[in-house]
């Protein structure tokens, strides 16, 4: 896919495909080893598919890149600027010799297969110099606030600006009644309802569409992410398929994540179904869960567990109603689920966890012994 907007090799061309002066910056390194600044469009089992001066090309990275790298989050991620050398006769047309830093990252907690069969954790990067997050729910049986609060949290610990899309209004009775439902959970972010399949809302979407800059698509399988594509696209550039009838969940469509151009000279990501949402980190929980973190300020303790201390003002906001209990629960699985990955990957955290719970053991037989009198 070529960028409708200019001519490629020039200053216009780069900023087409979101390239800021930070990047320009960063490169000037590596352009003055003579090599070639190129935008990740597809990532593919260690293949690559670039939007260079020359088009697209194929490219791999090199040995050095992959050596260096501490983790695979380190490797081209869609969405990253890359620099490159040409390969003539290779299997690849380029190898891709660096990665520019990313001023944005989608990342998500994952595991993957390590020595002797083991999992590892690890941190996948979804993509990479993200602007604007299209968070997509589908109005009908398979609809979760716990869900939406999961993806606004990874939006925003990812630097990104969140947009809610409640997307196959058409099949939802009461569209007004959702809205102010995820609204209540999605403080601050920008609610939109539209039908991608009937061409309803758009004109919304498009709003948070700019020249140069960069929007995802997240959501899970069936909600309706490709269809949503196809539309802002203009044409079918992406399978879509029916939801299953029995309970309403979707299938697989999208196979991988591509980068692709809007008439319009916006960018846009699509993205598989995600099956499971872990966070990385939890540098977005006080924005995602706004509500929650501005009552827990008032907790006499500021190490409040909310979980029967004096002075604890978030159990007393949940008694009067000020506050959702299962909004609470959500966010304190999510910090259980950071937590536990910290430890599997941070030999520190891993030590303090063991020194807490020897701490809590010790405290507890302190109090059967004294209650038996010893």
């Amino acid at each position: 896919m070529t960028n409708p907007q200019s001519e490629p090799g020039t200053d216009d061309w780069l900023a087409g495909w979101g390239w800021t002066g930070a990047d320009a910056l960063a490169f000037e390194p590596h352009a003055a080893a003579g090599l070639l600044t190129a935008r990740v469009l597809v990532e593919d089992r260690g293949r690559y598919q670039l939007a260079t001066a020359a088009g697209e090309q194929t490219g791999g990275i090199s040995g050095r890149l992959r050596f260096d790298a501490l983790d695979p989050s380190e490797y081209p991620s869609v969405g990253d600027w890359v620099a490159y050398e040409a390969q003539a006769g290779a299997a690849v047309d380029t190898t891709i010799r660096a990665v520019l830093p990313r001023r944005s990252s989608i990342v998500r907690a994952a595991s993957e297969s390590g020595r002797g069969g083991q999992r590892a954790n690890v941190s996948q990067v979804l993509a990479a110099n993200v602007d604007i997050a299209f968070i997509v729910a589908a109005l009908n049986l398979d609809f979760s606030l716990r869900r939406l609060e999961r993806y606004v949290a990874l939006a925003w610990s990812s630097g990104v600006q969140p947009v809610v899309l409640l997307n196959k209004a058409d099949l939802c009775e009461d569209v007004p009644a959702r809205i102010r439902a995820v609204e209540r959970v999605a403080l601050g972010v920008p609610v939109e309802a539209v039908s991608a399949l009937h061409r309803d809302g758009l004109d919304r979407v498009a709003i948070h569409l700019q020249p140069g800059r960069t929007a995802i698509v997240l959501g899970s399988s069936g909600v309706g992410k490709s269809t949503l594509v196809n539309a802002l696209i203009g044409m079918q550039v992406m399978d879509t398929g029916p939801i299953r009838a029995a309970d309403s969940r979707g299938r697989h469509t999208t196979s991988h994540r591509e980068l692709l151009a809007l008439p319009g000279g916006a960018l846009l990501i699509d993205t598989p179904g995600l099956r499971s949402l872990e966070l990385a980190d939890g540098d977005g929980l006080d924005a995602a869960f706004a509500d929650i973190a501005a009552v827990a300020a008032d907790c006499r303790f500021s190490d409040c567990a909310h979980a029967g201390e004096p002075g604890c003002a978030v159990r007393a906001a949940l008694d009067d109603g000020r506050l959702d209990p299962a909004r609470l629960e959500n966010l304190r699985k999510i910090e259980q689920e950071i937590a536990r990955s910290e430890r599997k990957t941070d030999p520190r955290a891993r030590a303090e966890h063991r020194a807490k719970w020897r701490r809590i053991h010790a405290a507890a037989n302190a109090r059967i012994r004294a209650k038996s009198g010893e």
